[in-house]
């Protein structure tokens, strides 16, 4: 199995970062790469801040939608798979 695709070198920026001693050690003792792993947790940083401001600006539709679910119920019926069996019903 084969990692995500990374943009080549030339499309990377240079920057400088303070992370804490014992982090860096333990992350050069296991040879981890710190530059990707720093990479992964920024853009797991963004994904996580975007869907917060996403639930922020979609508060009100949400909870529109929420109620409107609980005073009418779903607008699709039960899945066949979901009903209960005969069996069930003894």
């Amino acid at each position: 199995m084969t990692g995500p695709a990374y943009p080549p070198a030339e499309r990377r920026k240079r920057v400088n970062l303070t992370v804490r001693e014992d982090v860096m050690k333990e992350a050069r003792e296991l040879g981890l790469n710190t530059s990707r792993a720093a990479e992964a947790g920024i853009e797991a940083a963004i994904r996580k801040e975007k869907g917060r401001r996403w639930k922020e600006e979609n508060r009100d539709a949400i909870r529109a939608h929420n109620e409107r679910v609980e005073r009418e119920g779903v607008y699709l019926p039960r899945p066949w798979w979901a009903e209960p069996d005969s069996e069930d019903e003894t």
